[in-house]
């Protein structure tokens, strides 16, 4: 009697270790190249092509005016000009590069910020309301203090940008931390890992889901800024922009101009998350077991 319990319970335990070596034997597979373009860039591709279709349908059947809907000839013709006069690139790359850094100098205050109040309860109950209202805030309100403060240069464009980031990226790190099991914490503390090693190895780590929600956010935050602040304060010792493109387009009555704009704003805005936050955020899912194929 006692040899068959014993053999019940040794097959029992070699049941539950096979089944955990199952769970731990799940393959994390990378997606072909063929089945990546197919899955993330056709859906997109498609919905442009249809917008696009719908677009030069309505300006056809003349439901809608081309004074208020310019064909898509049109738009071609615009952005055909501007390549040959080589001027395209140098706009997108002036707005580019005045999002990147600014969005990075956000980064390097808003993460150091986010941890403080997130690990500091008089901070958080000193500064954590006013973060929440600065992120409500509409970042075009900034920029007529900032031409005063700075004038019309990149100073004022970077302070219009911070304003609107930081608080988005403090946010997103506070409310990442937020959600650390408490459980991480003891076990690190008992570890050792406390002070600034518990943040470094157990606070950061486990807010990482969070933590990027909130870059991200901050990164539209600090383009819809970049784009505010370059429609309103336009000069030509800032450099012409999309936002200055724009602007300039609405002051020529050049409908075909405006819509270019808007498409290139939109077009790098969706670039930059495709191309640097998705495969981060697809890399942190994916070592977290959260994520079986990329």
């Amino acid at each position: 009697m006692a040899s068959t319990e014993t053999k019940a319970t040794t097959d029992d335990l070699a049941g539950l270790e096979a089944g955990l070596d199952a769970l731990d034997a799940v393959e994390v597979r990378r997606s072909p190249v063929r089945e990546i373009l197919v899955e993330k860039a056709l859906p997109p591709v498609l919905a442009v092509a249809l917008v696009l279709a719908v677009w030069q349908l309505l300006v056809s059947l003349g439901v809608t005016e081309e004074n208020k809907l310019p064909p898509l000839t049109a738009v071609w013709d615009s952005l055909s000009d501007m390549w040959i006069k080589g001027t395209l690139l140098e706009v997108i790359w002036t707005s580019v590069s005045r999002g990147l850094l600014g969005f990075l100098l956000a980064l390097a205050i808003g993460t150091p910020l986010g941890l403080l109040v997130a690990r500091v309860k008089f901070v958080r109950a000193a500064i954590g309301p006013i973060l929440q209202g600065l992120q409500s805030l509409p970042s075009v309100a900034w920029v007529p203090p900032a031409v005063l403060w700075f004038g019309l240069n990149d100073a004022m464009m970077f302070t219009v940008i911070l304003l609107g980031a930081v608080p988005s990226i403090a946010n997103g790190l506070v409310s990442g931390i937020d959600q650390v099991p408490p459980l991480f914490l003891r076990a690190g503390r008992t570890l050792g890992a406390t002070g600034l090693k518990g943040v470094w190895h157990i606070v950061v780590p486990a807010s990482l889901p969070g933590y990027l929600a909130g870059l991200k956010q901050g990164w539209a935050f600090s383009w819809r800024s970049l784009m505010a602040a370059e429609i309103i304060a336009s000069s030509p010792d800032l450099g012409l922009g999309l936002g200055q493109l724009l602007e300039n387009g609405r002051n020529n009555i050049d409908l075909p101009g405006v819509f270019l704009a808007i498409i290139l704003i939109l077009v790098v805005g969706i670039a930059i998350d495709l191309l640097i936050f998705s495969p981060v955020e697809r890399y942190v899912l994916r070592s977290r077991g959260l994520l079986l194929k990329s």
